[in-house]
């Protein structure tokens, strides 16, 4: 494997962890937010799913996102009857994003993600060194 296929490798992780940080964001983003119309269902948290991809160029196993979908876990029901999206009973759904859950995926997502930079950059410094020795 030459510098050019880690950069590359890194660079799909990159990518992948990237839209995990987005998904995240945006559960994050609509954990409190409710159902418009009485009985209805609030925002359904999203999960996304990784699979690996064989680049024949560079002969090795590129990470990329499989699919990004809705988690099916059930929503919690809050006893709310003067709440708007209340259904019959006075109950209202919320979702099923849990922030401590979403928060400890983001530092995850943080790290490989800074991994993942740390090998570019160490692949990148090595190819400048080789120059350097290369040119003098």
């Amino acid at each position: 494997m030459d510098l050019k296929d880690a950069l590359s490798i890194s660079a799909s992780g990159m990518k992948a962890q990237g839209t995990r940080l987005r998904v995240i964001s945006e559960n994050l983003a609509n954990a409190s937010s409710t159902s418009q119309t009485p009985g209805g269902e609030p925002y359904r948290r999203k999960v996304l799913t990784f699979g690996n991809v064989l680049d024949r160029t560079l002969g090795a196993q590129l990470v990329q996102v499989r699919s990004i979908g809705p988690d099916r876990s059930d929503f919690e029901l809050k006893y709310e009857p003067s709440h708007p999206a209340a259904n019959s009973d006075g109950y209202v759904m919320t979702p099923n994003v849990n922030p401590i859950i979403e928060m400890a995926d983001m530092r995850e997502a943080q790290r490989s993600y800074d991994a993942n930079v740390s090998v570019i950059e160490s692949s990148r410094m090595m190819l400048q060194r080789t120059l350097e020795i290369l040119t003098s």
